[in-house]
């Protein structure tokens, strides 16, 4: 295969430089690849364009990039099945009623309860980080007002309980994404490898310990502590200057006229989806795990064969076979029609259009990257100033710096796991530790980020001004990913 030298880095950099200078992701993806195929035909653009165009075509012939970006768009009428149902806002009206008697409570063993209920919802909601933060926004804010809790550290519950669940639990469009970028670049079993990934992904770890220990000993630091004795000792919940961001768009829940508000039309469909990831898991690499584990008994080979299984067709098969469920299930409670559902259906895939276009470019940006040979020619040069062992530290740092920039993980993941897996392979850098520190990286970053959507919409659902919970963050968020960097470089130098 031919070499390209320096200019292999091109296609990358040009992707980071645009995101971070025009925020405009979608537009720096796309003129990365672009920049890659006219490099491959030789500086001739009018062969080049047609090369992009074609490539990204071709992200469509492999199975897996199908399946993933087909997940994303149908979970997406999931998602508006369980808030035009009601399911969402009957979740709300049974929490409600268990936080009833802390109502006109406000002794510190109810304001930790209440916060705990808050974290572990976000935790629950993890099938998506944007309904995660509106959930936890919208339902605990008339309870936080009521015991004095500041809108800050509403926002920080629901921004820091959101995101690291998401990636730490695969069950969900994190998954299917992360998974199809490594299935691109040569995994065979990309769900095992993430599984591996998430318990040495230490921010998101720490991110979520965080949150707890915070909560439990109701000790604060920093502008969340200032936050937290306005709201107790004044009962301002904001700055007197604060701005809310509110959105009624985001906040209120679009649900049919005359539909009983029932939490169990949220519950059952995310319980389904989530059930037959495993089951489907198992039945794909079935057949790996009776060849390699014939001996073993049928738990262990059912495992084995989890390890096996294809994530992409998992995921799929699990959505579509949930969204069939839910049509059912609301059918026998009579609550729409089956035009009703189709639209609906239709309704939610339209707007998860825009990730899945991300998708088809972040596969676009990794193929780019694999024929240009980026990640070798980053590890030979790299190898030359640093030893393998600082790579999963580095390439953490980095991760962190692009997703603060840019203001979104996913992109982040998109160019870092094509640039920092092979880089890896190549300097015998522990591979693992270094996917973690990319997904981790994302996450912090995302987490400090004033432009990231996540935190734009945890600021909206929890009524907090924007810079103050950005500000208010940043010092956990810190904290978290100092200790990741240190650690990444402990076991860098343990396991390189």
């Amino acid at each position: 295969m031919e070499s390209f030298g320096a200019w292999s880095l091109l296609p990358p950099l040009l992707a980071i430089l645009l995101a971070l200078r025009t925020k405009q992701v979608y537009v720096a993806l796309l003129l990365g690849i672009w920049s890659g195929w006219v490099i491959m035909a030789g500086g001739n653009f009018i062969q080049g364009s047609f090369d992009t165009v074609l490539a990204l075509v071709n992200v469509f012939k492999s199975p897996g990039n199908t399946m993933t970006i087909m997940f994303c768009a149908l979970v997406g009428g999931l998602i508006v099945f369980m808030q035009r149902s009601g399911g969402v806002q009957g979740f709300i009206l049974v929490v409600n009623k268990m936080m009833k008697k802390y109502e006109n409570d406000d002794s510190s063993r109810s304001r930790i309860i209440v916060q705990l209920l808050a974290a572990v919802t976000g935790i629950l909601v993890f099938v998506e980080s944007s309904i995660s933060v509106l959930t936890v926004g919208t339902l605990y804010r008339p309870l936080f007002d009521k015991l004095k809790i500041s809108r800050e550290k509403l926002a920080y519950i629901a921004d820091s309980s959101s995101a690291p669940a998401c990636i730490l639990i695969p069950l969900n469009a994190w998954g299917a994404f992360i998974m199809g970028l490594l299935a691109a670049q040569g995994f065979a079993d990309p769900f095992q490898t993430m599984i591996k990934a998430a318990f040495v992904n230490f921010y998101a770890i720490f991110a979520l310990l965080l949150v707890f220990i915070l909560v439990i000993t109701q000790f604060d630091f920093g502008p969340m502590k200032k936050a937290e004795k306005r709201a107790r000792e004044e009962g301002k919940l904001m700055n007197d200057d604060a701005a809310p961001m509110i959105s009624d768009e985001l906040t209120d829940i679009d649900v049919k006229e005359g539909i009983p508000l029932r939490a169990r039309n949220m519950v059952v469909p995310i319980v389904v989806m989530v059930l037959m990831m495993p089951i489907i898991l198992g039945v794909t690499g079935w057949e790996t795990a009776m060849q390699e584990r014939a001996d073993s008994s049928f738990f262990g080979q059912f495992f084995f064969a989890i390890g096996r299984g294809s994530g992409s067709t998992s995921v799929l098969i699990a959505v579509i076979t949930s969204l069939i469920f839910t049509m059912l299930f609301y059918s026998a409670q009579k609550l729409f029609k089956l035009n009703e559902m189709v639209d609906m259906t239709m309704k939610g895939i339209s707007g998860l259009m825009p990730l899945a276009i991300l998708m088809l470019m972040a596969f676009g940006i990794s193929d780019v990257c694999r024929e240009l040979q980026t990640g070798q020619y980053v590890a030979d040069l790299a190898s030359a100033w640093f030893s393998p062992a600082l790579v999963p530290a580095l390439v953490f740092v980095i991760s962190s710096f692009i997703a603060f920039s840019t203001g979104t993980s996913w992109g982040t993941f998109a160019i870092m796991i094509a640039i920092s897996v092979p880089m890896a392979q190549t300097m015998e850098a522990p591979v693992i530790l270094t996917i973690a520190a990319a997904l981790g990286g994302g996450v912090f970053g995302d987490h400090c980020s004033p432009i990231s959507d996540t935190t734009i919409l945890s600021s909206m659902a929890s009524a907090s001004d924007h810079i103050d919970h950005v500000k208010t963050q940043l010092p956990y968020a810190l904290l978290s990913g100092g200790a990741a960097t240190v650690l990444y470089l402990i076991l860098g130098m343990v396991y390189a």
